[in-house]
């Protein structure tokens, strides 16, 4: 939960880093140390095989030392660590996603620190960005940023799946709060739980017309409000900072997060993959387009990271 060992993940050629800045601020509130890593590869390198052994790796060093001199001087001129410790690391990879899990798996890194842009929706279904692939996959928290500062007393939604009893979402829920609280102690801010549940099926008002589809809800409202304060309770949360609303995540979640202005939201993810995961996707990846701040992607107990060193 105290992160120490935080890994930021670079952009080539930007010059504002929102990944580093995030860990930074993180690091210099836990004590911990910061690796800024920048994944690299020149497709141009596949174009050389009439090169000799030799000359194809002098040009993939030339290429990398000319990165570690940028990076480096990036760190030093524009990000100064008051007291945190910074790596820099350069890897040659082509598959950004899995340089960093690899990293992570072998390095023991804590925390996963990423910037993050608006994706358009058709393409995040048809080419899966490099965001999704290390939320589904990694196996620590990946937290995700946007351009939204992080404030003194600002709020933290912590986004839970009360009303199902089933081992993986209670403990899921468990970790997303704990969490949540860890960050909002950093912020000296509150955590406002949020819970979304679904309406009448449209099939049930359909195929049964008598069916008193308000009565249903209430109904489901009441047992989600009882659910959230039970939780609540665990982890002495006021029942003024508990919301559930009729609704699906990816609406309620952003509501709450706009309208608290909240600086981080906190999320499971389940990590699906193959074709369920291009069609379906998961809350996270539906919500996290809609959100104007920072999300933590939560795994649940258990998770097996599909990528082995």
């Amino acid at each position: 939960m105290n992160y120490q060992n935080i890994l930021a993940v670079i952009e080539p050629e930007l010059v504002q880093q929102k990944s580093l800045s995030r860990a930074i601020e993180i690091a210099k509130i836990n004590g911990a140390n910061v690796t800024a890593l920048l994944t690299i590869y020149d497709f141009s390198y596949e174009m050389t095989s009439m090169l000799t052994t030799d000359e194809r790796e002098n040009m993939r060093n030339a290429v990398i030392d000319d990165r570690t001199d940028w990076l480096t001087n990036l760190v030093t001129t524009h990000y100064p660590s008051e007291g945190v410790t910074i790596d820099i690391k350069i890897v040659w990879h082509n598959r950004p996603y899995e340089s960093i899990i690899y990293e992570v798996l072998e390095h023991g890194y804590d925390l996963i620190v990423k910037g993050t842009q608006q994706n358009d929706t058709l393409k995040s279904v048809i080419f899966t960005p490099t965001d999704w692939h290390i939320m589904r996959k990694a196996p620590v928290p990946v937290l995700l940023v946007k351009d939204h500062a992080w404030r003194k007393n600002g709020q933290i939604v912590a986004a839970v799946n009360i009303g199902v009893d089933i081992e993986e979402h209670m403990s899921l829920n468990q970790e997303i709060t704990k969490q949540a609280k860890h960050f909002a102690s950093l912020l000296q801010s509150n955590v406002h739980l949020v819970n979304s549940f679904p309406g009448t099926p449209a099939n049930i008002v359909i195929e049964i017309p008598e069916f008193n589809s308000a009565n249903y809800d209430e109904i489901s409202l009441n047992h989600h409000k009882q659910g959230m304060q039970k939780h609540a309770q665990t982890h002495n949360i006021a029942a003024q900072f508990c919301h559930v609303e009729l609704g699906l995540p990816e609406d309620i979640i952003p509501k709450y997060a706009q309208q608290l202005d909240a600086e981080l939201v906190v999320l499971g993810t389940v990590g699906r993959q193959g074709i369920s995961a291009a069609l379906i996707g998961n809350t996270a990846e539906h919500v996290i387009d809609k959100l104007n701040c920072d999300v933590l992607a939560i795994k649940p107990k258990g998770f097996e990271c599909p990528i082995r060193l």
